[in-house]
């Protein structure tokens, strides 16, 4: 590991098996399908390996969708908030399911996508997301139909239903009264369906989450209905398999002591900022220090640490469970380097996989 040069991000398969096996143990004992949400992971060097535990892949967007298909293969899903109409043609090229999010999409692209598998987006109006800006059943949400009435009106033009409403869910008690809720209330057209997608944010590889009975009762929904249930995983398939490596550049003390690292909050790991969240940091010792970001950004902050060492600039420090909407989400912000992209493979050695210099730096603008 000392070789390469940080920041990068390193993904452990060892630790990524550990989630595979158990979305292999989800599907084989509730017969749900497992595609994996590439708005959170899209990190296709590992495709390979992910392969064999899943169905395929499901995506927000075109590019999305062409990266499954080429990348991932097997079953490929199709969605979009909005699908324009140059984009179309070549989206239903690549998908195997085409999922609308509103009815006046299905009206306006329903015969041009004739020839695969479609669907639409239906939203219950709730969720367990604790946070509004990521909550689909928010005010005036634009995510998906929820009148009955709209819905009974795209019936015969569509074989299935995409309801997305978990957020980091790790609680089953709640997910099953949920699932219940949306039986009762969409039960009669749930059940002229062929399939009903639950989405992702079902924390199921957590720790101690009650797995067998997240399968029974995936089951019981489908004998049910007469449907086949599929799921999307995005962080619970990679959820702590990677760390962000970082090398302290500067230490200095305003009152606390602060290391200053070779990345960013913001540029690397944006979704923690987004959302007012702390990195997951090394809490073991009796030496505190905030660890920060190098651009200018004031709140370019990972969080606090603590260490059984004081640091040393040039020290290595490892960010836990940097995997989900984090390479998916990293840019370019002060022109800090990238981090680079690195796997640990299962008999511990390690490989660079991909980088980034300044030649995609000036690329990405003009």
């Amino acid at each position: 590991m000392s070789e390469l040069q940080t920041p990068y991000y390193l993904i452990d398969k060892a630790r990524l098996r550990g989630n595979m096996e158990k979305v292999a143990r989800l599907r084989e004992r509730s017969g749900a399908k497992a595609l994996l949400a590439l708005k959170c992971f899209a990190t296709w060097s590992v495709f390979d390996f992910m392969r064999d535990f899943m169905d395929g892949t499901t995506s927000s967007s075109l590019f999305e969708l062409r990266l499954g298909h080429e990348e991932f293969g097997k079953e490929t899903h199709a969605y979009s908030v909005a699908w324009a109409d140059h984009e179309i043609d070549e989206a239903v090229g690549y998908a195997d399911k085409i999922i609308f999010n509103s009815l006046g999409q299905l009206d306006r692209f329903g015969d041009r996508a004739k020839g695969i598998t479609t669907g639409l987006r239906l939203n219950p109006r709730f969720s367990t997301s604790g946070f509004d800006l990521a909550d689909p059943a928010r005010p005036f949400s634009r995510l998906g139909e929820w009148d009955t009435a709209r819905l009974e009106a795209a019936m015969g033009r569509i074989s299935g239903v995409m309801i997305h409403y978990n957020c980091e869910n790790g609680d089953f008690e709640l997910f099953d009264h949920q699932l219940a809720r949306i039986e009762t209330e969409f039960g009669d057209i749930l059940h002229k369906l062929d399939w009903v997608s639950l989405g992702g944010g079902i924390h199921f590889t957590g720790e101690g989450y009650p797995l067998d009975r997240l399968a029974d009762r995936l089951a019981a929904f489908s004998r049910k209905f007469g449907v086949q249930v599929y799921l999307e995983p995005g962080e619970a398939s990679i959820t702590e398999s990677t760390t962000l490596e970082v090398s302290v550049l500067d230490l200095i003390n305003n009152g606390k002591d602060v290391a200053i690292v070779d990345s960013s909050i913001e540029a690397h790991m944006l979704d923690l900022l987004i959302y007012r969240e702390t990195a997951k940091l090394p809490q073991h010792g009796e030496h505190e220090y905030q660890i920060a970001g190098k651009t200018c950004l004031a709140g370019d902050i990972f969080g606090d640490a603590r260490f059984a060492q004081p640091l040393k600039i040039g020290d290595r420090i490892s960010i836990a469970d940097a995997a989900g909407y984090t390479m998916v989400k990293k840019n370019w912000f002060n022109g800090v380097a990238m981090p680079a992209i690195a796997i640990r493979e299962e008999d511990g050695s390690i490989r660079s996989v991909r980088s980034f210099g300044y030649d995609d730096y000036k690329g990405s603008l003009s």
